[in-house]
């Protein structure tokens, strides 16, 4: 399975994308909140995991920017934040948001949101 992995937090990106990889996915990575799309389209992800707390731009915009994309619109969309409030995740599903982790998350939760 084919999993974009968007986090402004270089550090804890890469260490999330070894972990993926060890779990036997094949991770894309970016800090980078423009290139989602782009990477998205060429890469063609099952899921997208995607911090809330990006600079520029929530997570939350960006959710509904796939989703409103007919060409992405199916892929599923997993919050990995430091927002877990209860109004943090009712904005994550009303944005498009399939499944919603607080970081750091255990890696049996990721495996179940990867999985859905």
């Amino acid at each position: 399975m084919r999993v974009l992995l968007v986090d402004d937090n270089v550090d804890a990106m890469e260490m999330m994308g070894f972990l993926l990889a060890e779990m036997g996915y094949q991770p894309v990575t970016t800090a980078d909140a423009g290139e989602i799309e782009t990477l998205a389209l060429r890469h063609k992800p099952q899921v997208i995991v995607l911090d809330i707390g990006l600079p520029g731009v929530d997570g939350y915009q960006v959710a509904r920017r796939l989703k409103g994309n007919p060409d992405l619109a199916h892929i599923r969309l997993v919050a990995h934040t430091g927002y877990g409030s209860p109004e943090d995740r009712r904005r994550a599903q009303e944005a498009g948001f399939d499944a919603h982790l607080v970081k750091p998350a255990e890696l049996s939760d990721l495996e179940a949101a990867l999985r859905g």
